[in-house]
């Protein structure tokens, strides 16, 4: 079975193609030479994954899945939420959205946070959703060389080391998106 996954992030496909059965021929947006930046324009995480998803099986004809993640913290009343990428600004700058995300929790006590992964698949003429969850807090400093975006400053809930100080497999295994498409896959397998 082919599938587009609508990304431009290659971490992301990595780290996809790593969890996804030998059956499932992955293709990436660069594969059907889909260049644009698909608008993330809906205010929910779960709304951004369904425009993605929508976008490309409207407009290329494949089956798709995209999804969208975002960090919410509980002291910052949900923030970065749905804008985590863009956090600090339209350049979506990691290191900016960090160095954001540390200075607004400085007098912060509670540094409850959870990563939430969205999932909209379009396969034929069917629209489903799957949602990964990834509990944890927020350090105070930056700890890992692994990962992308929030990783090097999330620590699961249970976990000595932050999502950057773990190897992709065990990160996988317990992350948000790996939940997300351990439900997809699932989903696809029956």
């Amino acid at each position: 079975m082919k599938l587009v996954f609508a990304t431009h992030n290659l971490n992301k496909l990595k780290e996809i193609k790593a969890l996804l059965p030998h059956h499932i021929s992955l293709l990436s947006l660069g594969d059907i030479n889909c260049t644009e930046d698909i608008a993330e324009t809906a205010d929910t995480i779960e709304g951004n994954a369904l425009l993605k998803a929508e976008y490309v099986k409207k407009t290329y004809g494949y089956n798709c899945f995209a999804d969208d993640t975002g960090l919410e913290v509980e002291a910052l009343s949900g923030e970065p939420g749905v804008y985590s990428a863009r956090y600090a600004g339209e350049e979506k700058d990691d290191e900016a959205n960090i160095q954001k995300l540390l200075q607004n929790l400085e007098k912060e006590n509670n540094r409850k946070a959870h990563f939430k992964t969205v999932i909209a698949l379009c396969l034929g003429e069917e629209k489903k959703t799957f949602t990964g969850i990834c509990k944890g807090s927020i350090l105070e400093e930056k700890r890992g060389k692994h990962g992308f975006g929030y990783d090097p400053v999330f620590k699961p809930e249970g976990e000595a080391l932050s999502f950057a100080e773990m190897e992709m497999n065990k990160k996988a295994a317990m992350s948000h998106r790996g939940k997300a498409f351990g439900k997809l896959i699932s989903f696809l397998k029956e």
